[in-house]
């Protein structure tokens, strides 16, 4: 069994899609980030960078103790190879695979991430930063939808982790200042996979989660979303 630490973000939304993909037995305890929940010692003992998402397999497959993984991209990893699902066993296959898993670690989800804070919740407006995070933003589309170009997925025909992890981050490409019709290639794979039944299905648990919650967003509450009211 999967225990998955999660909150409906990008990076919370890559792993319900990989694990509604398998069908992997798995079950969710929210962490509500605007409450701090992240800071809680029994998560930073899974999760010490205090962000989700985060698992931990209580059945791994040395038959050992439970394991624990944080980071998206290696939680994405951990999953396809206990699986055998969508990260192909071939060196170039997988290597392919894990290159743009990596791609979008180490651009797509930062640069993209801070296109949202100083777009939409920095409480000063600072230009510079805001053209900044936005150019870098559309410079990245423009790599994935060359990339896409005569391709059905990110790494070839089939669908596999580098997708699932780059999906969540295009879904709110309004919010970015992106216009998909700009990127032709990349609108086609992100339509392709918004039809997908397991893409359904993760997005809908991500809206059943957040309607326990109180979501109610005070200056308190954004000090430690964003960092502010972390203890060292």
């Amino acid at each position: 069994m999967i225990e998955l630490h999660y909150w409906p973000t990008p990076n919370g939304h890559k792993i319900t899609l990989f694990l509604e993909e398998t069908g992997t037995p798995y079950t969710i305890k929210p962490v509500n980030i605007g409450k701090g929940e992240q800071f809680q010692p029994a998560f930073l003992a899974i999760a010490p960078n205090n962000r989700m998402p985060a698992v931990v397999d209580t059945a791994p497959a040395d038959g050992g103790e439970p394991v624990s993984v944080f980071e998206s991209g290696a939680i994405l990893q951990y999953l396809a190879e206990k699986t055998g699902r969508f990260l192909p066993a071939d060196l170039r296959g997988k290597y392919t695979v894990l290159e743009w898993l990596f791609w979008q670690m180490g651009g797509l989800g930062p640069m993209l991430g801070q296109n949202h804070h100083f777009n939409r919740y920095a409480p000063e407006k600072i230009p510079y930063a805001i053209d900044r995070y936005v150019n870098e933003t559309r410079r990245l589309y423009g790599v994935l939808n060359k990339r896409l170009e005569g391709r059905a997925f990110i790494a070839g025909n089939d669908y596999t982790i580098a997708d699932m992890a780059a999906y969540p981050w295009i879904v709110p490409h309004e919010n970015q200042g992106m216009t998909l019709d700009d990127f032709p290639h990349l609108k086609a794979w992100f339509e392709a996979i918004r039809e997908r039944p397991a893409t359904q299905r993760a997005y809908a648990l991500g809206d059943e989660i957040k309607g326990r919650f109180d979501l109610t967003t005070d200056e308190e509450a954004r000090k430690i979303l964003f960092g502010q009211g972390a203890k060292a």
